[in-house]
């Protein structure tokens, strides 16, 4: 029932699984995580999260995966991501989405220049593919959103959403689903929930980002899919619902939006 958008499958910590990656996902599946995609963030981890992909994936859960290069990369590998291998390595079945990619001024400002550059080659695979755009966005909302629009980017998500609901709005006018991780969850993020009660159900999604920003009441641990329901927890008590119907919601918001242009 529950789908996780965003997790970094081969960066779990697994310490209380002896190691094995099983032992997650076997917690996965205790927890009705029905459908997970791994994200990438440098061409050096496709073939671990392509294996991952295909030897978890069954019946039960559903796994794909994004190709794409993250912001934070240094500039020889932003440059590497060209739209050329962005799209004859994102062309495969099992890859449902292009990023992570986007801009991130946070941890990185010297290189804005390439991480602009390389966000617009990610719009330009994620077109020729027609397959959803991962964006990224942490202290730099104005010009992400800039190039988004300058570049006819229509198609994806804002993942881990961190900014007020004019943000999200400008966003959602793209074309764009909001993705809503743990953080939702914590006390200091009053501006998140502001934005998240203000949402067209529609157009939700959750995640965990895992195995960074577990959701509260895990906040502090590691993260990794199986919380994914208790952000869907969270975003039930605001919608006076229950878990089980955001589950199924954002589900099948993800669903329409893998199928948009199929």
């Amino acid at each position: 029932m529950f789908t996780d958008t965003h997790c970094h499958l081969n960066r779990l910590d697994l310490t209380k699984y002896d190691g094995q990656l099983s032992g997650a996902i076997d917690a996965m599946k205790a927890a009705n995580v029905t459908r997970a995609m791994a994200i990438m963030c440098d061409f050096a981890e496709y073939d671990d999260i392509a294996h991952i992909v295909s030897t978890h994936s069954d019946e039960v859960l559903e796994l794909g995966m994004s190709v794409g290069i993250h912001p934070c990369e240094d500039i020889t590998v932003l440059q590497s991501a060209t739209t050329e291998r962005l799209i004859q390595t994102a062309d495969a079945e099992h890859v449902w989405a292009i990023g992570e990619t986007g801009l991130d001024y946070y941890w990185s400002t010297e290189n804005k220049k390439e991480q602009q550059a390389s966000l617009a080659r990610h719009i330009y695979a994620s077109q020729q593919l027609k397959k959803p755009l991962v964006v990224h966005m942490r202290d730099a909302k104005k010009d992400t959103l800039d190039i988004l629009k300058a570049e006819g980017a229509e198609h994806g998500i804002i993942h881990c959403f961190t900014e007020d609901w004019e943000t999200a709005k400008r966003a959602l006018d793209l074309g764009f689903y909001i993705s809503f991780s743990g953080i939702v969850s914590f006390k200091s993020a009053q501006m998140i929930q502001d934005a998240a009660r203000k949402m067209p159900k529609d157009r939700i999604l959750i995640e965990t980002d895992s195995p960074y920003l577990a959701p509260v009441p895990k906040r502090g641990k590691p993260n990794e899919p199986a919380y994914v329901p208790y952000v869907a927890r969270y975003l039930a008590q605001m919608y006076e619902c229950d878990s089980e119907e955001v589950g199924a919601l954002t589900a099948k918001n993800f669903e329409n939006l893998l199928a948009q242009y199929c």
